[in-house]
């Protein structure tokens, strides 16, 4: 028995004595490892707020020197209609994991916490779900976000189950939550590395330097969480290229818990930017894809790994953050992080596959990180099921820049506060009025002889300043309707 397979057996005989056995067909067989010969890896490193401007690839006059994403973007696609599914953390992690807006869960605005049970339902589909039947070994490491076990609050001295493990990983080393959002603990498969009987007073100043007081490992580190994902992640291209891994591709999840708050750049990156620590925080993220970018190319696999790199999020940039540096972290998208306008769900995302997509292409179709399942179902050649990916479509010709119609023709947004707004074309309709996140507006009140929400054509008005909710009234009804669809029936995608 390959050692893979012998940590797959004792897992699930693990799992079946915790209560929460593991599903029998998710454990590979020597069949699915032989399928997948020839598939390529698939990396997704999911920064954490990083803006859409913060990159030179996107904004030429970005404060922040960038090199990495810069060579990503010329050897690779540059996607510029990109989107998260919430302008907040967790539901766009539920989102990128199980290809459906998380606004059909019990999640119906906001983020969970560091104490909050599981969201992912246990019998989903998921990514690296999908990937483990096609015969990938599957890795996570970083922030989850996704709550952990069933208890509420979480009782961290259980195994923390059901969690990763049970939804399609392999491994997962990471932390539960936002890194200023206690416990501060590493979590490693389904148990801590370190108890949480220490605590930490937090930390509010100065401006980004911000983590709440709350329980912690004793020997846990918040400056050095974003040096140990690093680290961890290289260890793990590195152990995928050597003999024991049986040549089987592998899918790592790399969800960032930076730039968020704490802005805690490494020493060798401070003053590395004109954008304060937020900025050299994200140069110290760009230096992360550099180093696994050079594993890759270090342990021979760079040829046949698809890497991507994208956000959860629009940038949290208020402001007096751009009045006091000459950044525009979220470029000249209207808003920011937990907006409903474009600041805060218009993302960066870069793909790289050397010999499959066009180095240096540009990509202007519409699409959501929602599209990950799709897009490696496609890949894989492993058919979509009908409960699954209810909002995931199929980016994989996009992505190799092959012509076809647009996948995607619409996406449903999701503010912080719950405001939902819908996409189609270049018609945007909110269905209420101000940011409904963080940016002042959150609410305005409608006038009874006003416009009841806000309705942009980007292509005109990319900055969205000019509501015409009532010089349109067709559209306003259409767009309605077709959000009202889709939320009523529960989802989409077309369904074959």
């Amino acid at each position: 028995m390959a050692n893979w397979q012998r940590r797959d057996f004792l897992r699930a005989m693990a799992a079946g004595a915790l209560g929460t056995a593991a599903a029998p067909h998710l454990v590979p067989n020597a069949a699915s490892a032989a399928q997948a010969a020839g598939r390529p890896n698939i990396i997704y490193i999911l920064a954490d707020d990083l803006g859409w401007g913060d990159l030179q690839c996107y904004n030429s006059h970005s404060a922040i020197p960038t090199p990495h994403a810069n060579r990503m973007a010329a050897e690779g696609a540059r996607f510029v209609d990109m989107h998260s599914p919430s302008a907040v953390c967790t539901p766009t992690r539920y989102g990128v994991l199980t290809g459906r807006y998380a606004w059909r869960t019990r999640l119906k605005s906001g983020v969970l916490w560091g104490y909050s049970p599981n969201l992912i339902e246990p019998e989903r589909l998921t990514v690296p779900r999908l990937l483990r039947q096609a015969g990938y070994h599957t890795m996570g490491i970083g922030k989850w976000h996704l709550g952990l076990g069933l208890a509420d609050p979480v009782d961290y001295s259980q195994p923390l189950r059901p969690g990763p493990l049970d939804h399609g990983f392999d491994g997962y080393f990471g932390i539960p939550a936002s890194l200023d959002m206690p416990p501060y603990v590493y979590i490693d498969g389904s148990r801590l590395v370190e108890a949480p009987t220490a605590l930490t007073a937090g930390s509010n100043q100065p401006r980004g330097v911000f983590w709440r007081a709350g329980a912690s490992a004793p020997s846990f580190d918040v400056h050095h969480v974003h040096q140990t994902f690093t680290r961890k992640a290289v260890e793990y291209i590195h152990q995928r290229a050597s003999p024991e891994s049986g040549r089987q591709p592998f899918f790592l999840y790399l969800p960032l818990a930076a730039p968020h708050t704490p802005w805690l750049p490494g020493k060798e990156f401070q003053g590395r930017s004109q954008a304060g620590d937020y900025g050299d925080f994200v140069a110290h993220v760009d230096d992360t894809l550099g180093q696994v970018m050079a594993a890759l190319r270090e342990s021979g696999q760079d040829a046949n790994t698809l890497v991507i790199l994208t956000s959860d999020n629009g940038a949290d940039w208020k402001i007096a953050d751009k009045e006091r540096y000459a950044h525009q972290a979220n470029a000249a998208w209207k808003g920011e992080k937990a907006d409903i306008w474009e600041g805060g769900h218009r993302v960066p995302f870069l793909a790289r596959w050397p010999g499959s997509i066009p180095a240096g292409s540009v990509r202007r179709d519409l699409g959501c990180l929602t599209d990950l399942l799709a897009t490696v179902a496609a890949l894989v050649g492993a058919p979509l099921p009908r409960d699954a990916g209810e909002d995931s479509f199929n980016l994989l010709s996009a992505l190799l820049g092959k012509a076809s119609t647009p996948a995607r023709q619409h996406i449903v947004h999701h503010s912080m506060n719950g405001m939902f707004a819908i996409r189609e074309g270049d018609w945007k309709l909110a269905l209420g009025l101000g940011s409904g996140g963080f940016t002042l507006p959150v609410t305005v009140p409608a006038a009874p002889d006003g416009p009841q929400g806000q309705l942009f054509n980007l292509k005109d008005d990319p900055a969205e300043l000019h509501n015409l909710y009532q010089r349109h009234p067709d559209v306003v009804a259409r767009l309605t309707a077709l959000l009202r669809q889709q939320q009523r029936q529960g989802y989409s995608r077309t369904m074959d």
